[in-house]
Formats: C-alpha cells, structure tokens, sequence
C-alpha cells in the first residue's frame, strides 16, 4: 500500500495508474455487482475495467467475462481487499505507478503488499438500482421486501385521509411493468406494494407517476424540445390505448422554462402540466434571507406557475415542493410563514399539489414530521 489513489488515465480510454495523491472523479470508480464478490469496474468516461495480457486498462464499451472482477476481503477489515483479474492473477500496484494483474496468490495484508487496496465508499447506496446492485439479488430481496413491508403502511393513508390530504403521488420505475421477476439487479415485490397501496386507496386518491424511463432520463437539460414532444406524444397515446378518461401527466425539462411545454399540451384532452419548485440546488439561493425565499415563492414562482395556468389549456399540478431552504437557524415560526406562503401561491395549481415527501429521514423533507410538529398546518392548505 503506498498510500495512493488508483486512478483510469484521461478518465477512461487508457492505463490504470496508481500514482495520484489525492482523489476526485478519475480516481472514483462505480461497480457493477455481478454476484455476491464479482463486478464490473465502471469509470469516469464510461467505460470498463479490463485485462489486455498483464495491463490493466478501462477501455471497454460493454461489460463481459473479460470485465469480471472478484474482491477478495480482509476478514479484519472489509475496507482492505484484493482485486482477482479476469486472468485469475491479482491486481498489483508497482513502484512505477503502473497498475498490472499478475500477482500470486500469497498475501499477509500487510501494508507492505502491492496487491492489497484499501477502498473508501464515496456515497451510500441511493435509490432502488443502487441498492439491489450493491447488496446483490438475495440479500436486496429481503432489504427491499422488509422495506415496502414496514416504510409505507396502511396506517400511514389513514393518518393522510384524517388530516385532510385527499391524494398521494406514487413514483414508480419502470421495471415494475415487469414483475415478480424485473431484470437485474432488480428484485420482485415493488407490484404487491404499488397494490397494497391501491387497496388503501380508499381513504385519499391516488397517482401513479413513472419517475424513471428504461432508456434516459427524459426530462434532462440535454434533451431536445421536439424529442420531448415526441415522448410524450408517445407516452399519451399508449395510456389512451388502456383508458380515455386516465390523466397524462407531462413535465418539462430540468432549468427549462416551465410554461415550455404548455401549447403542445393543449393539443390533447385530460393532461396535467407537472412543476416542481424548490429553492434549492442554485447558488442563488445560498444568501437568501427568510424574507427574500418567502418573497421568491410570492412573486417569482406565483408568476412561473400563473403562466402555465391557463383557462383553456391543460391543468396544473405542483408535483414536487418541500419547505425546506439554505436559512441557517431559522426559528420554527419562520418556516411556518414559508410553509404557508408556497401553499397559498401551490393552491392555484388545478390539479392539486404533493410535497416531496410524505416521510423522510430528514424532518424538514417530511411532511409527516412537519404536520405532526407543528411547522405545517393544511388548514392553510
């Protein structure tokens, strides 16, 4: 171990090196989980880690058997692993920072030995690829089947229907069209979920919103307007096929203007215009003061979603909104004025709103917490 960072050459395209001092994204690799110890090493530029004779290199568009890594751990540090090559040889970090796969079998785990890496975990695992990815098929089963079991539970519609919500927004994925059995790395049970939540759906009404397509995120700043008008023009016409009375929700892209998608909308009957609105993620919100954030919702965003309200076009819906904001210390009260303020402007919305979300670890992006808490009060709803 030489106390350097193992980084892909130009981002991918070349060598792997062992010779940086410090880390960022060329030194930061995804793995792909194969089974419980093989994977995929995915880099910056995209592509894999693989073997070429004794070099190894991330030069690989797709992954296959020769991009199959195992990682062997350190029973007394699972931090501390060697990395088994495609060729059965061991990765070895040399003196000339040059990164090879031909070291034997024989290990102390001793700082001393080239073939022994420590990893540092960047991020936890976010999201439901992630996490059946990262815990592998048996184990993500029983995490993601204790989870849609004990997270979300029937008395949570009925604490929602008492307090006056009358709807919850249901993000799914679109591997759940393929249930009990997705592809991999997902894993059945998301369907018997989505129907028990159905089932509870007698105490509010409910909405199905499919958070994330199988080719590409959508909605993303590189997509062209017409090649959104074309999805949705697609998207609509597959709902239409199942029901003419459903709505087609439709959503502009990310940092575009929200109103861009509001004639093309109108050419069609039942369709629900989706903006979300936080005041977050821009530096310009950083020096904001109560004040100021409370003014932004009054005027910037009353106007953003005025025009996108029209009389005769499609309707609104707020789909996403926290009280959440970069004031440091702000006093109960404060975000009680807030809170208030985007659901006195989110109520002109004609199709309703849905704060993201109903439960969080993070109080302020729970809107269970916030109610049972005082900060929100939907007698101001």
């Amino acid at each position: 171990m030489q106390n350097l960072f193992v980084a892909a050459e130009n981002g991918g395209g070349a060598a792997l090196v062992a010779n940086r001092s410090s880390a960022s994204g060329w030194e930061t690799f995804k793995l792909w989980r194969i089974d419980q110890n093989t994977f995929n090493f995915k880099v910056f530029s995209n592509q894999f880690v693989t073997v070429a004779g004794v070099n190894v290199v991330a030069t690989a568009s797709t992954p296959g058997q020769s991009e199959m890594f195992q990682l062997v751990r350190d029973d007394a540090d699972k931090n501390r692993m060697r990395i088994r090559a495609p060729n059965v040889s061991f990765l070895l970090a040399n003196n000339d920072g040059s990164v090879t796969a031909d070291f034997g079998e024989s290990t102390t785990w001793g700082d001393d030995d080239p073939s022994v890496f420590a990893v540092t975990r960047v991020t936890g695992l976010q999201g439901e690829y992630q996490i059946c990815n990262g815990y592998g098929k048996d184990k993500a089963a029983q995490v993601m089947n204790d989870h849609w079991s004990t997270y979300i539970v029937e008395d949570d519609f009925a604490f929602m229907a008492a307090i006056g919500l009358n709807a919850v927004r249901i993000p799914v994925g679109w591997w759940i069209a393929s249930d009990p059995n997705p592809p991999a790395p997902f894993v059945g049970g998301s369907l018997q979920a989505l129907d028990n939540a159905f089932t509870w759906a007698e105490y509010v009404t409910y909405m199905c919103s499919l958070h994330k397509t199988r080719i590409s995120q959508q909605v993303a700043p590189g997509v062209s307007i017409d090649s959104l008008k074309r999805y949705y023009q697609q998207d609509y016409n597959a709902v239409r096929k199942h029901s003419l009375t459903a709505y087609v929700i439709m959503s502009n892209r990310l940092s575009a203007s929200s109103s861009e998608l509001v004639d093309f909308a109108s050419l069609f009957g039942r369709v629900v215009l989706d903006g979300h609105y936080y005041l977050l993620f821009d530096n310009k919100f950083n020096s904001f003061t109560v004040q100021q954030n409370i003014d932004y919702v009054n005027n910037n965003i009353a106007s953003d979603l005025s025009a996108m309200t029209r009389r005769d076009g499609p309707l609104t819906f707020v789909g996403e909104w926290v009280a959440e904001w970069q004031v440091n210390g702000a006093p109960k009260e404060d975000f009680q004025r807030f809170a208030n303020a985007q659901m006195a402007v989110y109520r002109q919305a004609t199709f309703g709103w849905a704060y993201w979300t109903y439960k969080n670890v993070n109080n302020h992006w729970s809107m269970q917490w916030m109610i049972n808490n005082g900060y929100i009060s939907l007698q101001n709803a």
